[in-house]
């Protein structure tokens, strides 16, 4: 169906560089003469459900996560009735990467830090989302923001030229662009599913080693735990703090970003899994980076650990010099006579240390460790050399399952982007979907809306953390 897709028969030139040619028929227009800004105080709380920009998606914020930095009165948020879409308009100088765009289908109240549009004139709102949502796939959005930290109003985008197509082709559009997303959402999920699978028999192999060793005919004894049964017999229960030359907490603020600082603050969102990704992190500058590192700066051969958000996450310090850590963030320096450092990190994902986090966390709002029962931690420990030998093997039966992992991953990005490119084809003309469209079943679920959480991996902090540090400005 996709691949039978041709260019519209007659095309113009809309004078838009980054346009460049559009379908002869459709309209370029200023945004103005499709979308007006709406704002409606939530005035003596007439509104109480409360919702959240998440994942390019509006959603409603369940009671449970009314945590945090929240106003006290939500008479500063603004009233948004379905239909209405939303625009995450500040700080684009600092975040280029968070999905800015949604549309509302629930009524509600959100940060009036957002711009709230409704469409007018002969823009649908699925269309006018769909459009927006390009111009954000694009990047668009960072051309027209104005002051300091770049924020939009919407007197910035009145101007920024829009295509309105008829009625007809909106709703052809509409109807393929959820069509194709179902069923690319669809692939998602079950590639994702593989990986979990996959992590799965990683972790079990992971939980016999660090709890049974490598020779189960080794004399055993009971570890005093009913849950976890026998461990050889020569095996001990430590505290992390006897394993350790440090255990390093960050005691202040998150240090503040500056951009191209040249310094690194690792937030908790940079550790998943076991493995880092840099890409939650932001920069800092040399002042903040010594401040930080006062007690001294994580190096490779110590083992990153954050207390919240989430609780017991945790991997390798990576080969780089100029790493420092946020709020809620610590690592472990082993002693190197003693443990190893690869035996710490599966340790930390093994049953002792699962069921240990668990049970500190029972009875809180939000899991979490203080630092002092981060030293105590539980770690079943053996003699160093039987510790790498254990770490050998387990990195020998677990690369081939990390590599179907790391194909599995590489197909979803593939299959985004491919995603991405349709999106933008199709809603600025250069794809016809007219003829696809009015061949699709009706078997649609619900009004169009691309399901960016369907398409991400994990939590996607950048809008949410972004939202809270905007409430408690507002507030």
């Amino acid at each position: 169906m996709i691949e039978a897709l041709k260019p519209y028969p007659a095309s113009k030139d809309c004078g838009v560089p980054w346009l460049g040619a559009v379908p002869a028929s459709w309209e370029v227009a200023p945004a103005v003469a499709a979308f007006r800004p709406k704002l409606v105080r939530n005035l003596g709380l007439t509104e109480k459900t409360v919702l959240s920009l998440s994942y390019g998606r509006i959603i409603v914020k369940p009671p449970d996560k009314l945590h945090g930095l929240v106003p006290e009165s939500f008479e500063t948020y603004q009233i948004v009735e379905p239909g209405n879409i939303i625009i995450r308009s500040t700080d684009l100088q600092n975040d280029q990467t968070s999905l800015r765009v949604a549309i509302a289908r629930d009524r509600g109240i959100i940060t009036s830090a957002y711009m709230c549009l409704e469409v007018k004139g002969s823009m649908t709102a699925d269309f006018g989302y769909l459009l927006l949502n390009s111009y954000d796939l694009l990047k668009v959005f960072y051309g027209y923001g104005s002051g300091l930290r770049q924020n939009l109003d919407f007197r910035d985008l009145k101007r920024m030229p829009v295509l309105i197509p008829t009625p007809a082709e909106q709703s052809a559009i509409v109807r393929f662009l959820n069509h194709a997303d179902q069923r690319i959402a669809g692939y998602i999920r079950a590639k994702r599913r593989l990986i979990q699978l996959l992590d799965e028999q990683k972790q079990a192999l992971i939980r016999v080693a660090v709890t049974r060793g490598l020779n189960s005919s080794v004399a055993a004894k009971s570890s005093g735990l009913p849950w976890l049964g026998d461990i050889p017999a020569h095996w001990e229960l430590r505290r992390a703090k006897q394993l350790c030359l440090a255990i390093i907490d960050c005691k202040n603020r998150t240090p503040e970003m500056v951009p191209d600082g040249g310094y690194v603050v690792v937030r908790t969102t940079c550790i998943r899994n076991g493995e880092f990704d840099i890409s939650g992190s932001y920069p800092t500058d040399r002042r903040n980076y010594e401040i930080w590192t006062q007690r001294g700066a994580p190096r490779p051969g110590d083992v990153f650990f954050t207390r919240e958000a989430p609780t017991g996450e945790a991997c390798l310090v990576p080969g780089l010099s100029n790493l420092c850590m946020g709020q809620r963030m610590m690592y472990f320096r082993p002693n190197p006579e003693v443990l190893d450092s690869r035996f710490l990190l599966y340790s930390i994902y093994g049953p002792v240390v699962r069921t240990y986090i668990d049970h500190m966390g029972a009875g809180s709002t939000v899991s979490h460790l203080r630092l002092g029962q981060v030293y105590a931690m539980p770690l079943l420990w053996c003699p160093l050399p039987e510790q790498q030998e254990i770490v050998a093997r387990v990195e020998e039966a677990t690369n081939a399952i990390s590599a179907a992992q790391t194909r599995a991953q590489r197909e979803v990005e593939l299959i985004r982007e491919y995603r991405t490119r349709l999106i933008v084809d199709v809603v600025t003309g250069r794809l016809d979907v007219r003829e696809a469209a009015a061949k699709l079943p009706d078997e649609l679920e619900e009004p169009v809306a691309i399901h960016e959480a369907e398409m991400l991996e994990g939590e996607e902090v950048g809008d949410e953390a972004a939202e809270m540090v905007e409430v408690e400005a507002e507030a």
